[in-house]
């Protein structure tokens, strides 16, 4: 049986999650109801190591990530969700930026306890 080939939807307005970390950066771009539609991390672009983390790789991957949003789907307006405390958070949404995708909405995601679990005791060395 002939497999059939997937219609791409056009996706005009998008939502940019970044993730970031000290260790690395992820972008991921999803419609408005949460379904992936692409990605990218400094990891994915060919960064190894202590330089996943930089905002230099954080930018590369962010423009990788808006790059494949904006030619598959079409992509021209998207809101960005930023979480973490990483070196890369405004170097990603730069690059975002500068792909010609319009950013309408900024919002840190960012997941703070309201004395929730204890923290871990103080490292003794």
């Amino acid at each position: 049986m002939a497999q059939r080939k997937k219609k791409i939807k056009k996706v005009p307005y998008a939502i940019a999650h970044i993730n970031s970390t000290f260790n690395n950066t992820i972008i991921s771009f999803t419609d408005l109801d949460g379904n992936v539609l692409c990605w990218a991390s400094g990891g994915s672009i060919g960064f190894k190591g202590t330089k996943k983390g930089t905002p230099y790789a954080a930018g590369r991957a962010a423009s990788e990530a808006a790059k494949k949003a904006k030619t598959i789907y079409g992509v021209e307006k998207c809101a960005v969700y930023v979480k973490g405390a990483g070196p890369g958070r405004e170097t990603a949404i730069r690059a975002i930026e500068n792909e010609g995708i319009e950013i309408v909405l900024i919002r840190d995601v960012t997941p703070i306890p309201h004395n929730g679990c204890r923290a871990p005791g103080r490292r003794r060395v």
